[in-house]
Formats: structure tokens, sequence, C-alpha cells
């Protein structure tokens, strides 16, 4: 089974790319996020074989799983906060496998009120990963996760000191996460490897230069990891004319 994420940064300005990509790599599943709208070209989708499961709102956030297998949607919303309007969280059931698309906020600048909204959502995604682990249901988590997990994955640290992708209570809860279990996909299976991004700025030829940042991941709760195969980096789409500042990552399951 194939899994794929990748932010698009806005569908309406990326539909034929994301289209191109399908019709090329053929995933099982693709997680999308910052759709920016409300209007979702599942039309569009389906007439190559994805049905599609949607979380919109107006100009802002924004996520979507497309999937070439029926699939049950669980939830919309992350637990522990009734008011959150974001739409940033998807969870469904694909092939008896649970997954989740995650955007998580960004959270600069640091010390304001986004900032804190960041690490309460990471609280609340925290204890929905630990319910997961309770129950006997494999879980994928993916998406953009906002978070540069460790100093080797972006190309300059000094960089990124004082941004709230790289801060210590972001990263704490990262690592909180994988303590409870759950893995990197990526980091598994490339031990130390450095050099591999999935985000890239628009400015100063950041792609050129890959002068990048790691931010887009899969967690896979135990039942999982066993079934990894492979998860790799396309960065194809990143090198397309008018592309996302983001590109897509590819996981197996076997």
């Amino acid at each position: 089974m194939i899994i794929a994420s990748w932010n698009v940064n806005s569908i309406r300005a990326r539909v034929e790319q994301v289209t191109a990509w399908l019709q090329t790599n053929n995933p099982d599943v693709l997680l999308l996020q910052e759709l920016k709208g409300t209007e979702f070209p599942a039309d569009q989708f389906r007439a190559l074989g994805y049905e599609s499961a949607t979380v919109t709102q107006k100009t802002y956030n924004g996520v979507a799983v497309l999937s070439r297998h029926p699939l049950q949607i669980i939830s919309t919303t992350l637990m522990g906060d009734e008011a959150d309007s974001h739409a940033r969280f998807l969870a469904v059931i694909v092939k008896d496998i649970r997954i989740a698309n995650i955007y998580l906020p960004n959270g600069n600048p640091v010390g304001s009120e986004k900032f804190a909204y960041k690490l309460a959502w990471m609280d609340r995604l925290g204890r929905q990963l630990a319910l997961w682990l309770q129950s006997d249901t494999p879980t994928l988590v993916g998406g953009d996760f906002n978070v540069i997990p460790e100093d080797i994955d972006c190309h300059k640290p000094a960089s990124w000191i004082h941004d709230a992708l790289f801060q210590p209570e972001p990263r704490e809860w990262y690592r909180a996460y994988l303590g409870l279990g759950y893995i990197d996909a990526f980091r598994t299976l490339h031990p130390g490897q450095g050099g591999q991004f999935t985000f890239w700025d628009y400015f100063r030829q950041a792609f050129e230069h890959n002068r990048g940042i790691r931010i887009d991941h899969f967690l896979l709760s135990p039942q999982l990891s066993s079934k990894l195969r492979s998860c790799e980096i396309d960065k194809g789409p990143r090198a397309q004319a008018k592309p996302s500042d983001h590109t897509p990552i590819i996981l197996q399951l076997g």
C-alpha cells in the first residue's frame, strides 16, 4: 500500500500538478494539506479513480484525503478543544488502517498566541495518539507537522533558531510522540542522512541550493512499523513552475 502526503499550498493553484502527479505515481492514498479554500475538485479526482474526504475553511488551512479504496471518515476535529474551528485534522479508515491527516499550526511568531495555540494543539495530538495506541487498529499519522525534529532536518540550524518550528517545546512534543511507540518512518529508514528536506522557501534560490527543512512526516504505530518498506521524498514537483513550497513524501507498506 502506497500512501503519500503533500502540502499543496492552495489546491486551486495546484490542482493540475496534483492531477499529473497522481497519474504518474498512482498512490493508494494521498493526504493533502493547506487547501486554502472551501471549494475542492472532488469530481476531477473521482475521474482518476479517487474518492475524497475534506475538511475546509475559507482562505486558510484545509485538509483532504484521496483514496482508491473505500474510506470511512471517523473524525474531522482533533480532540480537546470544541471551540477550535481550524480545518487541520481528518481521520479516516482505509483498508483497516486508521489514517490521520494533519496540518499542525505553524506557531510563529514565538511567544505569541499562535505559538501557544501550536503547543496546545501538540498536547491535544499527543493525547489522541496515546488513546489510539489502546486500540487494535493500526495507525498512521501523516502531514505537515511544522516541526523540525532534529538539527539534521534543516540546512542551517542557525537560520531557524528563532523560528517556532525549531523551538525546544515543539521538538520535545515530537520526541514524546516517538516515546509513545510511534516511529518516524523517514528517519527510521534514513538514519543520519542529512540534506533530506520537504520544504524550501521561495526566496534566495533556497530549492536550487537545497537550503530546506524536513517538516512533513509520517508517524507509524507499532502494528505498522514492521510493514514499513520505504519512505522517500519526491523533489520533482518542487522543481516545476509555480510549485508549492512543499514536495510530496511517499510511504510504502508491505
